[in-house]
């Protein structure tokens, strides 16, 4: 995931959750990615819950990257 910050991946995420909710809601969804723009219907609620999921998880991974190595004491007995 080297180039996508946390900041980023957020804002992505948010971009599909405003998609799922446009599509549930019985509207298409029109989603520009930046290099594509697609228009969602109701059945490409599946890929949209898909995107969520993906963003989502790398959303958790890079919070963890940030939090950098965790260090813990260990006292032999």
């Amino acid at each position: 995931m080297a180039g996508i910050t946390l900041e980023q991946a957020e804002a992505k995420l948010a971009q599909y959750m405003a998609a799922e909710e446009a599509v549930l809601t019985g509207q298409s969804y029109r989603l520009n990615t930046g290099a594509t723009e697609r228009e969602l219907k109701r059945a490409d609620l599946a890929s949209i819950q898909q995107g969520i999921r993906l963003w989502e998880g790398r959303i958790a991974r890079l919070s963890r990257a940030s939090r950098g190595m965790r260090v813990g004491e260990v006292i032999p007995r």
